[in-house]
C-alpha cells in the first residue's frame, strides 16, 4: 500500500495568503495541514508517499524534506499544470507501480484519521473505495448515488437536482484498475481530467466501487472561513501541554485547555482555550480568547484576540479593539492608528503592514 497526496494548485480562494505560501503549509492548531495529512497516512501504516506538486514545489520540499521526520519516505512528483485529479494519478503511475494506494487531497482535514478506511479496503475485493460525507448543500459538491447493496451507482458533479446528500470528500482508495481509467477518459468541459469521470469509468466497466460514509467532521481548507473552522475543531482535539521551557509569570492566568510550546513567554495576560501559543512567541498584557492559534516567533502586545490564526514572525501591537475571526499571514505587522474602529476583521497577507 502506498500513499498519494495532491499538493499542487494555486490556492486562489486563500489569496492573499497564498500569493507567497503553499496553501497546504498553512498551519491548523500550529501544524501545517500537509503535515497532518502525512501523519494520518503514516498512522494507517503506509510509509511510502508520493506528493504531487506544482509551482510551490521548492517551498514544500524545504518544509518536508525526505519525510524521515514523520517516519515516511517522500517522493515528489511534479505536475507541470493543474490538469485535474485524474491527471495527477496518471503522472504518478511510475511511482505507484500498480500498487493499491490511498489518495488524499493535501488541503483536507478530517476527524479520526483513515486507518479504518484502509483496513476496510484491504479486507474487501473492491477496486475502489471513496469517502462520502452527508452535507447540507450537495449541489456544491460531487455527489454519489448508491445502489441497494450499498455500492455506488453513479457520480455527478455539482448537480442542480442532487440524487443524494452524500458528497465526495477528497480521500480515495484505488487498485491498479484506476490506471486504465485515467488513461482512457477525456478532458471535461473545463479542460481537466476529472477523478469523478475516472471513478465513473470504473463503475461503467464492471469494477466495484464502494463508499465509506464518514461520520465525523471534515473540512476542505480552501477559504479563510474554512481554515478558522478547521483550526477550531482541531484545537478541541488537542491534549493541552505547557512546555518546560515556556515562561509564564505569576500575573498571567491560563485555563486548562491552553497549549504553550517551547520558548514561549506569557506576561500579565489571560489566555483561554482551546488555544495554542507557538514556539518563542511573546504574549504581553493581552487577552487571548478561545479558538486562537498563534504560530512561532510572534509578538502580541496590549491586544485582545480570539478565534483567529496568526502566522509566524508577525506582530500585533497596541490594538484597542478585539481582533476576531481573522487570519494574519507571515511577517505581518498590525498596529493601532489614531482612529478607533468599532471592530476589526481581516485576512492579512504575508509581509503586510496595516495601521488600523
Amino acid at each position: 500500500m502506498k500513499g498519494l497526496i495532491l499538493s499542487g494548485g494555486k490556492g486562489t480562494r486563500l489569496y492573499p495568503l497564498t500569493y507567497t505560501r503553499a496553501k497546504q503549509l498553512i498551519p491548523v492548531a500550529n501544524k501545517p495541514v500537509l503535515v497532518r495529512v502525512i501523519e494520518a497516512i503514516h498512522e494507517a501504516n503506509v510509509d511510502e508517499i508520493g506528493i504531487v506538486v506544482g509551482h510551490t514545489e521548492p517551498e514544500i520540499r524545504q518544509a518536508l524534506g525526505d519525510g524521515s521526520q514523520w517516519g515516511v519516505k517522500l517522493t515528489y512528483i511534479p505536475q507541470d499544470s493543474p490538469d485535474g485529479l485524474a491527471h495527477a494519478v496518471r503522472i504518478s503511475q511510475d511511482f505507484l507501480q500498480g500498487s493499491p494506494f490511498v489518495m488524499f487531497l493535501g488541503d483536507n482535514v478530517i476527524e479520526g484519521g483513515i486507518s479504518e478506511l484502509i483496513k476496510d479496503f484491504a479486507t474487501n475485493e473492491w477496486n475502489s473505495q471513496i469517502v462520502l460525507k452527508q452535507v447540507e448543500n450537495p449541489s456544491a459538491y460531487g455527489v454519489a448515488k448508491l445502489r441497494q447493496d450499498g455500492s455506488i451507482e453513479y457520480l455527478v458533479e455539482k448537480p442542480k437536482d442532487p440524487p443524494s446528500d452524500l458528497a465526495l470528500v477528497g480521500i480515495y482508495m484505488f487498485d491498479e484498475n484506476i490506471f486504465e481509467a485515467v488513461n482512457t477518459i477525456k478532458p471535461s468541459a473545463r479542460g481537466e481530467y476529472e477523478i469523478t469521470d475516472a471513478i465513473q469509468w470504473l463503475i461503467d466497466n464492471g469494477r466495484t466501487v464502494f463508499p465509506h460514509v464518514h461520520q465525523g467532521w471534515w473540512i476542505d481548507t480552501g477559504k479563510p472561513t474554512d481554515m478558522l473552522e478547521a483550526n477550531s475543531l482541531v484545537l478541541e482535539e488537542l491534549t493541552p501541554t505547557i512546555a518546560d521551557t515556556a515562561e509564564i509569570d505569576e500575573a498571567s492566568v491560563l485555563d486548562s485547555r491552553v497549549t504553550v510550546q517551547p520558548g514561549a513567554k506569557i506576561t500579565n495576560s489571560i489566555v483561554r482555550g482551546p488555544t495554542v501559543i507557538g514556539e518563542n512567541t511573546v504574549i504581553e498584557n493581552c487577552y487571548i480568547g478561545p479558538f486562537t492559534s498563534i504560530y512561532h516567533d510572534v509578538q502580541v502586545v496590549n491586544c485582545e484576540i480570539e478565534h483567529s490564526i496568526i502566522l509566524e514572525n508577525s506582530s500585533v501591537i497596541n490594538i484597542d479593539q478585539r481582533l476576531r475571526d481573522s487570519l494574519i499571514g507571515r511577517n505581518a505587522t498590525v498596529e493601532q492608528a489614531d482612529k478607533k474602529p468599532s471592530g476589526i476583521k481581516m485576512t492579512l497577507g504575508d509581509h503586510s503592514h496595516l495601521w488600523v
